[in-house]
């Protein structure tokens, strides 16, 4: 009952994100019952590619432990993070370099099958890797099918932010 109250929210910020044409993926870190940290993704609004959901919480955590002037690195190991499609090979990365942060627990929805980290892919999440900071738990498959959809959804729109195509000019060769 937990994770799916948590969950609702994540997904709350998935529909926030693809109503704002970005990849739906939302993001909640959660401390003692409270979250700490949210994030959706922000790659298109920012044209940053770092700002997957993930890492927008992850300075959220940073951050309020900051102005809260508690230790990072203990209340990570006491924060679950759910999110609603599986972590990127990059996210889980920085979830494990921080050395700082022992995250206790990743809850997702669907795997990510192109750029997943927590083994769909790589699994950078669990991987015996040394010097790569600590190992964490992914539990995945809740509302699997609802962020499939969702992310169905924004792959078959228009990417109002996507490059203008190029002309090209046709260059006839001559024949010898």
């Amino acid at each position: 009952e937990e994770i799916e109250t948590w969950m609702d929210e994540a997904f709350d910020m998935a529909k926030d994100a693809l109503q704002n044409g970005e990849v739906p993926v939302g993001c909640l870190m959660v401390y003692n019952n409270e979250v700490v940290g949210r994030g959706r993704n922000e790659v298109n609004e920012t044209k940053n590619a770092t700002r997957h959901a993930e890492m927008v919480a992850l300075d959220e955590l940073l951050n309020w432990c900051h102005h809260s002037n508690l230790d990072v690195s203990k209340v990570s190991r006491k924060t679950v993070l759910y999110v609603t499609v599986e972590p990127c090979v990059m996210c889980a990365a920085a979830l494990r370099l921080l050395s700082i942060l022992h995250i206790a627990l990743v809850v997702y929805g669907c795997r990510n099958e192109r750029f997943g980290g927590c083994g769909s892919v790589l699994d950078v999440s669990g991987a015996d890797l040394a010097q790569t900071g600590s190992t964490f738990k992914c539990v995945s498959g809740h509302r699997a099918d609802e962020a499939v959809e969702m992310l169905k959804t924004f792959y078959k729109q228009e990417n109002p932010n996507a490059p203008k195509p190029k002309m090209r000019k046709k260059t006839h060769k001559q024949k010898s």
